[in-house]
């Protein structure tokens, strides 16, 4: 994992002879340069503490029974997963067969192949890094929709690369899982576009793929079946996900209630998006990749103790035939960050509808967190952090 110091490196080169930011989305007010990397260094100072509110209890009995629940539980979805498309008699991709990934060795994110056999642990296979816990919030960006269903098939009509996603959340005051929290995602598709929105270029109001909600079970874990994110200009691939504290299901098969606690963008490792872009329709998509390190928001979610890419292994021997996607999540369950988890429309009994309260100007500013900075969020003196390079991995 790249530290947060080597993502205002990368920034600083990126943009430093522009003098401006692109925005998250299309309407966007782009932010000085300056401002990003204040920001950003106030999210990384909330993962390490995060993490070490996490490290207090991390080896309990009750996390690791946890641990070892979540890796059987991991196992078999990929099992059944397998099944389910027919793969069981195929082998699954062994990482030295891919020519196309440069330098795949380091990369400790891809479960898939290498090194392992029948005697392998399951833990091993498909635990999840302490280091990969505690998620800082994100920008929410100008295409939340509320109110979406809550329902754990995303896909619809939409091609691309299938995604089994599942994500654990705990609570980071107790170190126990989160249960009844409505967690909900969305992304953009192969080509780059959003449903339901009204915006020139996407999906319009009344379409709902690549959207949904889901409601975490006593281990605090949802699934999602969805493609893996196309891209859209000026941002790396990512999805999106909101979540609600004391929300209910209700009778129409969304949900009412609750205040949101968190918002994130789950990132990709950037040799997984490169395979991902060779295949249809991504291929289709003339718009320049931006990677990793060349997005104004993945900083916000990567510190020096804080990895923000989930674990992934292939479910055959070719991206097409899925992947099984997973992360684990870290919550503050009394958190409150409605102020900045503004939504461009809403879905009620009669389709979608643009919000006339949406709030443009704060859809590309994360929540403020403070941490070992002053009023203005500069470092203290005394707690300058080094810059370094951050070193990209290209198929």
């Amino acid at each position: 994992m790249a530290p947060v110091s080597s993502f205002l490196s990368a920034l600083a080169i990126a943009y430093g002879f522009c003098g401006s930011l692109t925005a998250a989305h299309p309407g966007e007010a782009p932010k000085d340069i300056k401002s990003i990397m204040r920001e950003m260094k106030r999210m990384s100072e909330v993962a390490d503490y995060q993490r070490s509110v996490m490290d207090n209890c991390w080896d309990s009995p009750h996390v690791r029974e946890l641990q070892q629940r979540a890796a059987e539980r991991r196992a078999a979805m990929v099992h059944s997963l397998r099944v389910e498309r027919d793969l069981v008699d195929t082998p699954i991709l062994d990482k030295r067969t891919l020519a196309n990934f440069k330098d795949w060795a380091k990369v400790s994110h891809n479960k898939t192949g290498s090194g392992m056999t029948v005697d392998t642990p399951i833990q091993t296979l498909f635990g999840a890094n302490a280091s990969c816990i505690m998620t800082p919030d994100n920008a929410n960006g100008p295409y939340y929709v509320k109110g979406e269903q809550v329902r754990k098939n995303l896909v619809e009509n939409q091609k691309g690369v299938p995604m089994h996603l599942e994500m654990q959340f705990m609570d980071i005051k107790t170190c126990k899982p989160a249960p009844k929290v409505l967690v909900d995602i969305w992304s953009c598709n192969a080509t780059g576009v959003y449903s339901g929105v009204s915006a020139a270029g996407q999906g319009g109001l009344n379409t709902f793929w690549l959207r949904g909600a889901q409601m975490t079970d006593n281990d605090g874990v949802v699934n999602f079946d969805t493609l893996f994110p196309g891209h859209y200009s000026g941002r790396a691939t990512h999805e999106h996900i909101v979540t609600h504290v004391g929300s209910s299901l209700a009778a129409n098969g969304s949900y009412t209630g609750g205040k949101i606690n968190h918002l994130s963008q789950l990132f990709f490792e950037q040799p997984l998006i490169t395979a991902v872009e060779k295949t249809a329709p991504y291929n289709t998509n003339k718009i320049a990749l931006t990677q990793n390190n060349a997005d104004g928001y993945t900083g916000y979610a990567a510190s020096k103790a804080y990895d923000p890419f989930p674990n992934y292994t292939f479910l055959g021997n070719k991206l097409e035939q899925g992947l099984f996607v997973w992360a684990l999540v870290g919550l503050d369950l009394a958190g409150d960050v409605e102020k900045w988890a503004t939504n461009t429309a809403y879905v009620d009994a009669t389709g979608g509808h643009n919000n006339p309260k949406f709030d443009m100007s704060i859809v590309a500013t994360p929540p403020p967190t403070h941490g070992k900075r002053d009023e203005n969020g500069d470092l203290i003196e005394g707690e300058e952090e080094e810059v370094e390079e951050y070193e990209v991995l290209e198929g």
